[in-house]
């Protein structure tokens, strides 16, 4: 048989049909590198009905799909491999937080989640058992007539297996079955309340876009002033910088030398760095960065605290009290891994001229990092939807929002009408803003400024953050609800923010979210006589997250992924609500968010370059510092592990057992979402879904 490839074979070429494919190996997976066609010659011998058909060669179509196989076995081997590496690394989350929380509150959800698993378990064997000796029934009435018509008694195990599972279903049925609905029902209620909210919200954020709505200043901060002789027709006055941080040594270079770069009279400008690091390295780093910028003129000056009592706001307050701070009119607070443009002042302190109601002019954020794996993916699509939908919408009607902790300018009187910073939550920018909404201060929010930050990339660090974030706001009902009641604001302001702002969307949103999808759902599955509608588990949550994907729509490939870490995330936000209302052990837990500093090599090359008067020599030593810090980072380098995290897991098992049961009652919507919940579960439980930690 003459080869193909052999150019000289004429009769070969009036038998070859087919395309040939031309492989190469790429170790360690194949792939396939060109498909040669006929060439026009070949054509005009071949018959027309060949000719239609010459891709359809099977032997080549086989070698196609053989190697597709093998590079998609390749792909799950390596992935395989990598979960394997990252498990075999892993820590379990209670040997860290064992540190900061009584052990046995942190174990009372954790039990409780290991028992209802076990007991699912086993009726998982019951309903098996059941099922093939042709006792399931979807509807339990019938199941009631084959009880009733089954008078006979069976002796032996099978008929005490009968017998046991005849009182089960009686029980479930008449004593389980109905609280279970009236709860399911109750959920489904305050689900309905809170998607109604969320789409209020998309339509208010579609009316201001619509009609082009924005707070405008009374003078344009387009305008090209001389800043540095503070008149011209601008607005300058004097303005008090605070830049908190705490052994933030990846961020403290960028978040510095962005300030210290703002497009302001320097005589009206103070700049505070506000350190709380207990890390004698991050004190001699910071405080040098401090001095270089002295040394350009800058008015700037380093304060450290030795006791970190009161977390940021003991230091907030601490700074305020300083005598240096007495004729400033205005403070703007960034914290470490913030990056302000040079023209943030000049945008968002104009919009306190001529209108004395204003409080706090709060800018919205944008990340550097946003991109960098799928964690930080999903955290932008909630971020993008909180400033662009939730913080717009309530600025522009209600002039109230709340306060962001950063990236926002405040005026000083405002602060010190409400009681100044207190450190009796670990929201304190939360607090502030209530107790300056309570005096009757206006709040604005500036959609088209930006500041750049960062995203915590890893999981655990993701974790502690939205841990604070959802037990603070609890604290904070809690202590303010009188004042709230007791205040002279209108009442429909009163039951925006007792009704809204903390109940809807601080307590019951956890609340549903945790106990609809991951307790009541599987437990229907082995209750079937409570029923949760279809629509329920599937149309509307995807409905709601298209809403909350659409302010980010490049990130609408992420919808899926992004619905089933949201009901992951439940049981963190429902856990820090609950330690946040009832005052539970982990509620007063601070946590610094790690920071990686990835964009702090470029970010300071940038400064550098647009530095005032800055020299060649000034960019050089502080490239070289950089690199003496990477040089020492690489001889140190700890390594890094994965957290296993108990409670998800248990969570993962309990949704995959109520899967299997579901495939018994032929429910498909249920299977699925309660299967790829299950999955979510499980790849957040093995710390698989962001960075590893040191």
């Amino acid at each position: 048989m003459v080869p193909w490839w052999s150019g000289g074979a004429k009769d070969h070429q009036k038998h070859h049909r087919g395309t040939p494919v031309v492989i190469k190996m790429e170790n360690p997976n194949w792939s396939i590198s060109e498909i040669e066609t006929p060439s026009s010659d070949e054509d005009d011998f071949m018959p027309k009905k060949s000719r239609k058909f010459r891709g359809k060669n099977a032997k080549q179509l086989t070698w196609v799909l053989l190697l597709k196989a093998h590079r998609a076995a390749g792909c799950l081997s390596s992935i395989a491999a990598a979960v394997r590496r990252r498990v075999k690394s892993g820590r379990t989350d209670s040997t860290d937080s064992a540190r900061t929380e009584n052990p046995a509150v942190r174990a009372r959800l954790h039990t409780f989640i290991r028992v209802f698993l076990a007991m699912s378990l086993i009726l998982l064997c019951a309903e098996v058992a059941a099922y093939f000796n042709g006792w399931h029934f979807r509807d339990s009435a019938l199941y009631f007539d084959h009880i009733l018509m089954s008078g006979s008694a069976v002796f032996g195990f099978q008929g005490l297996f009968e017998l046991v599972y005849n009182k089960w279903v009686l029980i479930r049925a008449g004593y389980l079955a109905p609280p279970l609905q009236w709860l399911t029902n109750f959920c489904i209620v305050l689900f309905l309340i809170q998607s109604l909210d969320r789409l209020i919200l998309c339509l208010g954020c579609f009316w201001i876009r619509l009609k082009k709505i924005k707070p405008i200043p009374k003078i344009d901060p387009t305008l090209d002033l001389d800043v540095e002789a503070g008149d011209g027709g601008g607005y300058f006055p004097m303005v008090l910088v605070q830049i908190p941080m705490c052994n933030e040594k990846e961020v403290y270079q960028q978040s510095i030398g962005a300030v210290c770069n703002l497009d302001w009279p320097k005589s009206k400008l103070l700049i505070q760095v506000l350190d709380d690091s207990d890390d004698h390295t991050a004190q001699m780093l910071i405080r040098e960065e401090v001095y270089k910028w002295q040394s350009e003129g800058v008015n700037i000056i380093y304060r450290h605290r030795v006791n970190r009592e009161g977390y940021k706001a003991g230091n907030l307050k601490s700074a305020m009290n300083c005598s240096s701070v007495k004729d400033y009119e205005f403070v703007t607070i960034f914290d470490a891994d913030f990056q302000p443009t040079p023209d943030f002042l000049k945008r968002t302190v104009i919009h306190f001229k001529d209108n004395e109601q204003v409080g706090l002019v709060q800018a919205r954020w944008s990340f550097v990092n946003k991109d960098e794996n799928l964690l930080t993916r999903l955290q932008n699509i909630n971020l993008t939807f909180h400033f662009e939908v939730e913080q717009q919408v309530n600025g522009n009607f209600i002039n109230f929002f709340g306060f962001n902790g950063t990236a926002g300018v405040w005026r000083i009187k405002a602060l010190e009408e409400s009681g100044g910073w207190l450190e009796r939550t670990t929201v304190e920018d939360m607090d502030i803003a209530v107790r300056a909404h309570l005096k009757g201060w206006k709040f604005v929010f500036l959609n088209d400024v930006e500041c750049q930050c960062e995203l915590p990339e890893s999981y655990e660090a993701y974790r502690k953050q939205q841990h604070r974030w959802h037990s603070g706001p609890m604290q904070l009902f809690r202590l303010c609800l009188p004042d709230i009641v007791n205040s002279k604001i209108c009442f429909w302001k009163k039951a925006n923010m007792i009704f809204l702002f903390f109940l809807l969307r601080k307590l019951i949103l956890p609340f549903y979210s945790f106990t609809l999808f991951c307790i009541i759902l599987p437990m229907t599955m082995f209750i079937p006589e409570a029923e949760l509608p279809a629509w329920v588990v599937c149309y509307i949550p995807a409905t709601m997250s298209f809403l909350n994907i659409l302010p980010a729509p490049k990130s609408f490939p992420f919808i899926v992924p992004y619905l089933l870490f949201e009901n992951t995330m439940s049981i963190t936000k429902f856990n820090a609500m609950i330690s946040g209302l009832f005052q539970l052990g982990s509620a007063y837990e601070w946590v610094v968010t790690k920071k990686s500093g990835r964009s702090s090599e470029g970010d300071l090359v940038s400064l550098g370059e647009n530095q005032r008067g800055s020299s060649e020599s000034t960019l050089g030593e502080m490239k070289e510092e950089l690199l003496k810090q990477d040089q020492k980072g690489s001889k140190k380098k700890k390594k890094k592990h994965n957290r296993i995290y108990m409670k998800e897991l248990s969570l993962a098992f309990l949704l995959l057992t109520a899967a299997a049961r579901s495939l018994l009652s032929s429910q498909g919507i249920h299977f699925y979402f309660l299967l790829f919940q299950g999955v979510s579960f499980l790849l957040v439980g093995l710390d698989l879904i962001g960075e590893q930690v040191d």
